[in-house]
């Protein structure tokens, strides 16, 4: 959770009423969830996403919260209802029964007193261990950094704590802890925050990764209220061009066989194509430290727009699926849409991989692709093709095990072009949006080709995907051993497909993605 400076005193109750303000004329419609929508056109706005997702209205960045429970997917999220440009943060929350269709849920956590609500997790309490349910109705805990206005314009450093809430039916509504905060800032500078919560088996404790300017700390604890320093990690370790945020640990397996430990850090500044990003170590942990023996910096996606990204607790076959914001702190409030700003990565599957050193795969969850209708190409060279659904979409192909130079071209009427390729030579992978729209709200936005060192999987052909969806890119290859993910707004949709390679291109497949909102439209 990125501080910015808002000057607005002290928080008050008024924001606990906060609605969405409306930018169009058209007629607003209170749905049952409390969420506002409008009678017509409903997710059609130019830009909008319609399988990732999105709020109904105004600003979002981080996913907060995720946590599997009784067959359902909570995705909280920093929330501003009342502009599409960062304010007071609230989170929003939105439910789905297989991480594709969402539902809108409404505000879950509000500002008050102790200040606005910051990033944080959320894990189910299955024995109770909190006091704040009993046996038969366990509690869901979120845990989340207060942030106090008033205090950081005072200029003190102590403003970010650490506070809890809890829920006792399903994550619709939520009660704050009376003893809050739990975890008070006591010499530990303004950038203190970011909980991330987990139940570590091995040591029967809950386990507390907090950043604090340059470097992770850990905790654990009993119930969940009080809390006991174990150790930090990473002050000489990693990126640190910019302040460690969003921390997150968990244990994988690597091809099902030795077990270790990754933590993710976002960092912002300082990703390698510029602003933020979101870096992971591999290692061990034992239930007090984390160590590992990485000396190279490891990046989960190397495009500009994926950052703040976590992972769902609780979720089940110990699956570990990430979600991230689509954005950058370097024009993020700068993006040319108007009535809502920010949408989610796709949910991704992580995976544990060996070579020449551990890395992690990162590809879209099966329901994502589920069910899709593809349209198969013949192979030839170059390829080129129209079709009216590129801009919402999923392509993939095979190119050689150790393949040649290729270029992947969309285009459009608007003369907008955006390219994805691979340079043998330098041995990288590119994304070029120079071109591809609309760039020029923020100077910041197309000042330079995005690049990735290539990390192929040794094994067959060279697998390319890419799913394409009105205002963004996410490409892959060999399942998401490289991963990097783009906005783009191109003036009109991009209706022209282009491959050039001096290889075949086989097994290409289009089809088309079809919006998971449509059937909530209020027509």
């Amino acid at each position: 959770m990125r501080f910015r400076k808002f000057v607005l005193g002290l928080v008050t109750a008024t924001f606990l009423t906060s609605g969405c303000k409306e930018k169009n004329n058209a007629e607003v419609v209170k749905t049952e969830n409390n969420t506002t929508t409008t009678d017509s056109a409903y997710y059609q706005e130019k830009y909008r996403p319609q399988y990732h997702f999105s709020p109904e209205a105004n600003w979002m960045n981080d996913p907060n919260g995720l946590v599997f429970y009784k067959d359902t997917y909570h995705l909280f999220y920093q929330y501003y209802p009342d502009d599409t440009k960062w304010g007071p943060m609230h989170w929003g929350h939105a439910t789905s029964k297989n991480l594709r269709d969402w539902e809108h849920k409404p505000v879950a956590l509000a500002p008050d007193s102790l200040g606005y609500i910051f990033s944080g997790s959320a894990v189910v309490d299955q024995n109770n261990s909190s006091g704040f349910g009993s046996a038969e109705n366990p509690p869901m805990v979120a845990m989340f950094t207060y942030h106090n206005a008033e205090m950081a314009e005072a200029g003190r450093e102590d403003y970010q704590t650490q506070g809890i809430a809890y829920s006792l039916d399903d994550g619709d509504t939520w009660e704050k802890y009376e003893g809050n905060p739990v975890v008070p800032n006591v010499d530990q500078g303004i950038d203190f925050r970011d909980p991330k919560i987990f139940w570590h088996e091995a040591s029967q404790k809950w386990i507390l990764l907090l950043v604090a300017g340059d470097h992770a700390q850990i905790y654990n604890s009993t119930d969940l209220k009080k809390w006991d320093f174990l150790s930090d990690f990473g002050q000489k370790r990693g990126a640190h061009g910019g302040v460690w945020e969003c921390p997150d640990l968990f244990p994988l397996k690597v091809d099902g066989g030795e077990e270790k430990w990754v933590l993710l850090i976002s960092i912002n500044p300082g990703a390698p194509n510029g602003g933020s990003g979101t870096q992971y170590f591999v290692g061990e942990f034992d239930g007090k430290t984390f160590t590992s023996q990485q000396k190279e910096d490891k990046w989960i996606d190397w495009g500009r727009d994926n950052y703040a990204g976590v992972t769902f607790n609780n979720m089940p076959q110990d699956d570990r699926v990430f979600l991230g914001w689509m954005s950058n702190w370097n024009y993020g409030e700068q993006t040319p849409t108007e009535k809502w700003r920010s949408a989610m990565t796709l949910p991704r599957k992580l995976e544990l991989k060996k070579d020449d050193g551990y890395f992690l795969t990162n590809y879209p969850v099966d329901a994502i692709t589920q069910n899709l209708s593809y349209e198969n190409f013949a192979a030839e060279k170059p390829v080129q093709l129209e079709n009216k659904d590129l801009n919402q979409a999923h392509i993939e192909f095979e190119l050689p095990e150790n393949p040649s130079d290729f270029r992947i071209a969309l285009s459009n009427a608007s003369k907008d072009s955006v390219y994805v390729g691979y340079s043998k030579t330098q041995n990288q992978f590119y994304i070029d949006r120079i071109a591809s729209g609309e760039t020029d709200f923020s100077e910041k936005f197309a000042d330079r080709i995005m690049t990735a060192p290539a990390q192929f999987i040794k094994k067959g052909p060279t697998s390319i995907s890419l799913f394409t969806d009105q205002s963004s890119i996410e490409f892959f290859v060999d399942g998401g051993a490289t991963a990097m993910t783009a906005q783009v707004f191109p003036k009109s949709p991009y209706t022209i497909l282009n491959i050039q390679t001096e290889d075949v291109v086989k097994n290409l497949k289009l089809a088309p993605v079809p919006s998971i909102w449509k059937n909530q439209s209020t027509d």
